[in-house]
């Protein structure tokens, strides 16, 4: 049992005991003391006061007094005004540190058998460009989020939507029947997502020059971009792919595989999956149909240009477009489809989407809809909204070919931490030139990761490659290299003392100190900072606990040369507990899909 349960159990006895207080052990909140006070656990005693009829002090010494007599577990006890301090007994710190070490999960719970899952999905890339630096932010996020679900105990489901179909996706398209000659990933050496891409910046290229053309003649700038050539093209293209025509459909074919094909390269780079992928050519045709099914129910209502609208001003919203005045779908409708098939694949019990935030708006309109169409399930639909990620030159634009594309910043930040690794003389030690390579994979992708997750997602972020490469601070290489640095001790304590772990310590005689307590507390807090997360769907907050749990360990390694005790009992203890500590540190960067290490 753990130590806040313990005191819950006494606290609550003791209560009964001085005051004749009947309180719920769940009701008694325990806080972890301020780091300026001694003690482990604090009590408020204010909500006792009243019942007690004693001045605060008072009730915090005789229940401090009390629970200390009767309960093994405290060492002591002091008061702050009317905060209660409980100092923790190093035997139970011990104990806990022998019981736990060997736990491969410590802190990880199960999903029940059967449980409703939590849908939860991320990625939803367009097939008209290559996943770029917010598609980071975005797949990471969405993945650690489910990890971290998962290991708090709950059925997870991973899905994707791939965005296929559309107008975007037209004008790649388009301009590659204009300007491809016949390009292909073959024939250019070109990864079939970038070249997709390519042709997207062509369009918008053109299409601007267009523009440009037709205000000079005297079109306004408005009137001018509707009336384009390339635009109108792109319009009938669409029209043509939702009618089936067999020429756009083969071509629309051909290039989706390109991309497809790319993606998986970048996913697999990534360390991202999915247990199921979806696609919108595959999903809005429902979507219109419930939008069919909507009017006719009188749940929605057609405008005289023959487009098909919600109505949402009753709810402080607006009108929201369904079918355009062509009878095309618009984001909104797949999304309805989308939902359906998916809570009928799952019978979900949370349907979770992880967008950006500009999105927000979109996803309350989501909800609405549904449950006016009669779905109730509407409700379950949750939005993770995340902030952007921008550089410091700015935004990034897809239209203009100015976004960061992820493949290249993956390579960036390979070379960036082999340069480094170098630099710092990580990699002089007669490795071998696979293992090196992945070694840099491994530090570049911690970087990457760490630098994006240990952000809170609801905040905007600056990415900056060069400052996540670090060795020092808070950063996924200082994690990652004391990992290494932990199990590079275990190694040479097998090897080189013999040190038989089978067999378990004489506890009896050892003391910890005050940085080895730290240490212990830390890995104590581990199941409720998984339990926390997991409830904000936050993966930062996985990610500042385990710098903490780092940094302590480096602090304590710092004064105390394990490997040179000479209390056989206290050395054993101490490996154990790296042993702990490193266990938590691969499990917690493992959440945010971060590989730690052997040796560097």
């Amino acid at each position: 049992m753990r130590i806040e349960e313990i005191l819950q159990n006494s606290i609550a006895n003791v209560l009964k005991q001085l005051y004749n207080i009947d309180t719920e052990k769940e009701t008694i909140t325990l806080q972890k003391t301020k780091k300026e006070f001694s003690g482990d656990l604090t009590l408020v005693v204010f909500p006792y006061v009243k019942a007690a009829r004693k001045s605060p002090e008072a009730v915090a010494n005789e229940i401090g007094e009390t629970v200390a007599a009767q309960c093994t577990v405290v060492s002591g006890y002091n008061v702050i005004k009317g905060f209660l301090n409980f100092e923790t007994d190093t035997k139970y710190w011990i104990d806990f540190v022998l019981q736990n070490a060997d736990v491969e999960h410590f802190g990880f719970k199960s999903a029940p058998q059967g449980q409703a899952p939590i849908v939860v999905e991320y990625s939803s890339p367009n097939t008209n460009k290559p996943l770029h630096l917010g598609h980071i932010r975005n797949n990471l996020l969405g993945w650690s989020v489910s990890e971290l679900l998962k290991a708090a105990g709950n059925n997870v489901k991973k899905v994707n939507l791939v965005n296929d179909r559309g107008i975007h996706i037209c004008k790649s398209m388009l301009a590659w029947l204009k300007y491809g000659n016949g390009e292909t990933p073959e024939s250019s050496g070109i990864k079939g997502d970038h070249l997709v891409g390519k042709y997207y910046v062509l369009f918008d290229q053109h299409y601007k020059a267009q523009i440009k053309d037709l205000v000079e003649q005297g079109m306004s700038e408005d009137d001018a971009a509707k009336q384009a050539p390339l635009m109108l093209e792109a319009q009938e293209m669409l029209r043509r792919w939702e009618a089936k025509d067999p020429e756009v459909y083969a071509l629309w074919e051909k290039m989706n595989s390109w991309v497809y094909a790319g993606f998986d390269v970048t996913y697999k780079r990534l360390g991202i999956d999915f247990d199921k992928v979806y696609y919108e050519s595959q999903t809005y045709m429902l979507g219109k149909e419930t939008v069919i099914k909507g009017l006719a129910d009188g749940v929605l209502f057609r405008k005289d240009d023959g487009s098909v609208w919600a109505d949402l001003t009753a709810d402080g919203l607006d009108q929201k477009l369904l079918l355009r005045k062509d009878g095309t779908s618009v984001y909104m409708t797949q999304d309805l489809g989308t939902a359906q098939l998916r809570q009928k694949d799952f019978n979900a019990d949370k349907l979770m989407y992880v967008v950006g935030n500009e999105q927000d708006y979109h996803f309350t309109v989501l909800k609405l809809i549904l449950e006016k169409l009669g779905f109730e399930w509407g409700k379950k639909i949750y939005h993770l909204s995340y902030g952007m990620v921008e550089l410091p030159n700015g935004k990034m634009k897809s239209r203009e070919g100015t976004v960061v594309d992820a493949d290249d910043l993956i390579d960036e930040m390979v070379a960036t931490a082999e340069a480094t690794s170098k630099e710092k003389g990580r990699s002089d030690d007669g490795t071998n030139p696979q293992e090196l390579a992945h070694l840099y994979y491994i530090l570049a992708m911690g970087a990457l990761k760490y630098f994006i997750l240990k952000v809170d997602p609801q905040k905007n972020m600056l990415f900056n490659p060069a400052e996540s490469i670090d060795f020092n601070g808070n950063t996924g290489p200082f994690i990652q290299y004391t990992h290494a640095r932990i199990r590079s001790i275990i190694r040479k304590s097998r090897e080189q003392l013999h040190v038989d772990f089978s067999q378990a310590p004489d506890t009896s005689a050892i003391t910890l100190t005050d940085k080895e307590r730290d240490i212990v507390r830390l890995l104590h807090d581990a199941p409720s900072i998984i339990e926390q997360a997991a409830h904000n769907y936050s993966p930062a907050m996985v990610a500042n606990y385990v710098y903490d749990l780092a940094k302590s360990f480096n602090s304590f390694y710092q004064d105390t040369p394990i490997l040179r005790e000479e209390n056989a009992n206290l050395l054993k203890f101490r490996l154990q507990l790296c042993v702990f500590v490193s266990k938590v540190i691969k499990n917690m960067m493992g959440i945010l899909g971060i590989e730690v290490p052997e040796k560097m």
